[in-house]
């Protein structure tokens, strides 16, 4: 099975005993631009990709990653809006509201939106969230040392 924390290896590193998942993701794990769309949507990807889907809400850069897909959905409304028949102003107007407004909406449920994207791909409920501070957790020991916590937790 294919290790969503990368091997747990940071700095090109592995540490004893684990596996590193990058011979066995293969292409065919990942969804096409076509599918990815269609998974930016709300769509739920062949069963292939299910691996690529926990990484894509665990990696280091899932945050990001959400936010693109934020704006993948909010770019038909952002076309529909520029071709309201107003001034200049007005379309920019609202075309910035709506964004702020909709980014605003999407960060603020970003967690339970990843988590809900990988139980709807077969992964058991709060994995998603549990990978990512796994590796927060192994982020953090190779940095400060094992068992070290931050003051404010």
């Amino acid at each position: 099975m294919c290790d969503p924390l990368g091997s747990l290896g940071f700095g090109g590193e592995a540490y004893p005993g684990a596996v590193s998942p990058r011979p066995e993701r293969a292409s065919s794990g990942r969804p096409n631009p076509a599918q990815w769309v269609w998974y930016a949507f709300g769509g739920r990807l062949p069963e292939r990709c299910a691996e690529w889907v926990l990484h894509d809400v665990t990696c280091r850069t899932w945050a990001l990653r959400h936010f693109a897909r934020a704006l993948t959905q909010l770019a038909p409304c952002c076309a529909v809006v520029l071709l309201l028949p107003a001034s200049w102003s007005i379309r920019l107007s609202a075309l910035v509201l709506g964004l702020f407004v909709g980014l605003f909406y999407s960060v603020c449920l970003t967690g339970e939106a990843c988590e809900h994207r990988s139980i709807k791909h077969g992964h058991p409920p709060g994995t998603a969230r549990e990978t990512r501070q796994l590796r927060k957790d192994v982020e953090r020991a190779g940095k400060h040392g094992v068992g070290y916590r931050p003051w404010w937790h």
